[in-house]
């Protein structure tokens, strides 16, 4: 995938977080696999996926870590896609993309809904920041370059936020 960002942005965790999880169907196994599906028959028959992309978006998924394959049966071998931790930690990204996707429709052409396990009470998604609760508004939150950018970077985000005295 990496052929796919510009020279330019190979730096960018954008860039490179769609280089993993940005092709369609990825995300649509991942949703699957939060679901509690975990083989391969399971994502091929809920998603009518061909099995020849289904194997590919297997292997980029776990060459990636964010699935484990782990065989289950042997004669002959049958192997199950586990969510890692580092996948399970996309499922705020997903829950946020079927909210912002949710947002778009009226209440009743919602086919899936967020909603709380205890009573049942529909949820709506927030991104907040850690530290200080506070909505990420691009008024108050902006990207800004990091400490391992490069020239291009330094460029793109110069003057975002003031400069910091050192000490």
């Amino acid at each position: 995938m990496a052929g796919k960002i510009r020279l330019e942005d190979r730096e960018c965790p954008l860039s490179a977080t769609l280089g993993v999880v940005g092709e369609w169907w990825t995300l649509l196994i991942l949703h699957d696999a939060f679901d509690g599906y975990t083989r391969f028959d399971q994502f091929q028959e809920n998603l009518k996926i061909s099995s020849s992309m289904l194997t590919s978006r297997l292997r980029t998924l776990t060459a990636n870590g964010l699935l484990e394959r782990r065989r289950y049966q042997t004669h002959p071998d049958r192997y199950e896609y586990v969510l890692t931790e580092l996948g399970r930690s996309l499922r705020p990204v997903i829950v946020a993309l079927a909210a912002w996707g949710n947002s778009r429709l009226a209440p009743e052409r919602r086919s899936m809904i967020l909603v709380d396990r205890e009573t049942g009470a529909e949820v709506e998604p927030v991104v907040v920041d850690r530290a200080t609760g506070r909505p990420l508004d691009p008024e108050r939150f902006v990207f800004a370059a990091g400490p391992a950018a490069g020239e291009v970077m330094r460029a793109r985000y110069a003057g975002v936020v003031p400069e910091q005295p050192e000490g």
